[in-house]
């Protein structure tokens, strides 16, 4: 696996300083500091599991003297009951990493789990499953990671590495052309993606040259002659209100991206729980 993304660690140490502050009070009260502790931690559901190595991160800046080994393979299915790490280490700092561990692991494998489902629903088409910027506020870089190790992949990171016109651009402009027009002038040699809401958009778009387009909250039918009528001259992308029930269909529609919101706002925590022994 790559890296971390330093923006990662970062998250790390606010969620810690915001958790422990001056110290354990509880653990540190209770607890010898020289006793040790052997640990599990638990899935209690059937998802994916990611974000071991997030969870690892945390425990080892609480303490580098605790051995985290994960059980199994990053971004691969497990069952409610199975075990996905064991580690060990001073009691005190095992008790006081625990809670941000898990509030990071069972976010990320939320996330990884309701991706993996959306990428399923839409094998064997070619329309790629991707996020949007509906993130948590100082987690983008850990919400992205999640969705790649679901098996989906990003769209732009943020609003600096891809220009991407949208409603509000295009009415304040007047038109996709004039809107085009301006954002190649600024020679900021990035990609444009254009939103259309209509067919006559789409021929707008495709007569302007812009690499990607965007069919937002277009029908079905409306994507199939999106399709049809940019004959790949351009990458098609559908956005808008996408869900498990409809992915696949669009995805039939012959659309190349799909992107979804409810990937990073509304999964749910994966369900993990960390049981220790003396």
């Amino acid at each position: 696996m790559a890296p971390l993304h330093p923006d990662i660690f970062e998250a790390i140490r606010r969620a810690l300083a915001e958790d422990v502050g001056s110290g354990d009070v509880t653990s540190n009260s209770i607890l010898p500091a020289e006793a040790w502790m052997h640990g599990q931690i638990i899935a209690k559901q059937r998802g994916v599991i990611a974000g071991l190595d997030v969870a690892a991160l945390v425990f080892q800046m609480v303490d580098e003297t605790i051995a985290f080994h994960s059980e199994t393979p990053e971004g691969t299915w497990v069952e409610n009951g199975q075990v996905v790490a064991r580690l060990h280490g001073p009691a005190r700092s095992l008790l006081t990493a625990e809670r941000t561990a898990l509030n990071f692991l069972g976010r990320v494998s939320g996330i990884a789990t309701l991706t993996r489902q959306f990428v399923e629903a839409v094998a064997g088409t070619k329309a790629i499953i991707l996020d949007t910027r509906k993130t948590a506020p100082g987690l983008r870089m850990l919400d992205k990671l999640a969705v790649q190790r679901g098996g989906g992949q990003n769209h732009r990171l943020g609003l600096y590495d891809m220009i991407l016109i949208k409603d509000n651009h295009i009415d304040f402009a007047g038109s996709i052309t004039a809107a085009v027009q301006r954002a190649r002038a600024a020679q900021s040699g990035l990609k444009i993606e254009v939103e259309a809401r209509t067919l006559d958009h789409v021929r707008e778009a495709l007569s302007l040259g812009v690499e990607r387009i965007l069919l937002d909250n277009m029908s079905l039918e409306m994507m199939r002659q999106a399709v049809q009528l940019t004959a790949g001259r351009a990458t098609l992308e559908a956005s808008g209100n996408v869900s498990l029930e409809t992915v696949r269909a669009i995805a039939e529609s012959g659309v190349d991206y799909i992107s979804v919101g409810a990937l990073t706002h509304s999964a749910k925590v994966f369900d993990l729980s960390l049981d220790y022994i003396r």
